[in-house]
């Protein structure tokens, strides 16, 4: 499958942006005492990670086509 530039990108974007957000989410889980909230925020990092991983195979494909 060939992706166009402007899919790259974007794709880039995106893992950019999931990047900060797992990093924040990771961060401010220690900081929180709240369980219920603890939870939600696992649940976010593990989102997360799963997405930055199917968007580095996605980069990967694009990469060497």
């Amino acid at each position: 499958m060939n992706y166009g530039l402007h899919e790259v990108l974007e794709v880039q974007e995106m893992a950019a942006f999931k990047t900060l957000c797992l990093t924040k989410s990771k961060t401010m889980k220690a900081l929180v005492s709240d369980e219920k909230l603890k939870d939600i925020m696992q649940q976010d990092v593990d989102i997360s990670t799963r997405q930055l991983k199917e968007f580095s195979s996605i980069l990967s494909k694009a990469k060497h086509e």
